[in-house]
């Protein structure tokens, strides 16, 4: 097995640090247990989500808006005045003289002719 210094002086050294390191296990094994012992932490509450983009938006005439507008909701040219909206709503708001958005085109996909200029 190991060979064993053979004067007493260097056993009695192997042997402090023998049982200095045999009392650094057991307190490690205590503190192990005591954690076991112990509920774990909740985790943290998940942030909120984000809500759903709109697939059709709606910006009222005002300051900035000569017209009112319909958009798709994505549309970067919305602004964050957009107001989530029915397909059956744009429709509806097209077919009443809304002027669909120049950049996103939301007339096309929503199978309305296109304005009259």
């Amino acid at each position: 097995m190991y060979d064993l210094p053979p004067d007493l002086d260097r056993l009695r050294t192997l042997e402090t640090w023998l049982t200095l390191t045999l009392d650094r296990v057991r307190q490690q094994i205590k503190d192990v247990e005591q954690r076991q012992q112990q509920p774990e932490p909740e985790p943290p509450p998940a942030p909120p989500r984000r809500p759903r983009t709109p697939d059709w938006g709606i910006t009222q005439a005002g300051i900035g808006t000569p017209t009112t507008q319909i958009h798709r909701g994505d549309c970067w040219a919305a602004g964050k005045t957009l107001q989530p909206i029915t397909t059956e709503r744009a429709r509806a708001e097209l077919g009443d003289g809304a002027k669909p958005c120049d950049a996103c085109r939301p007339d096309r996909p929503l199978g309305m002719p296109p304005p009259q200029p």
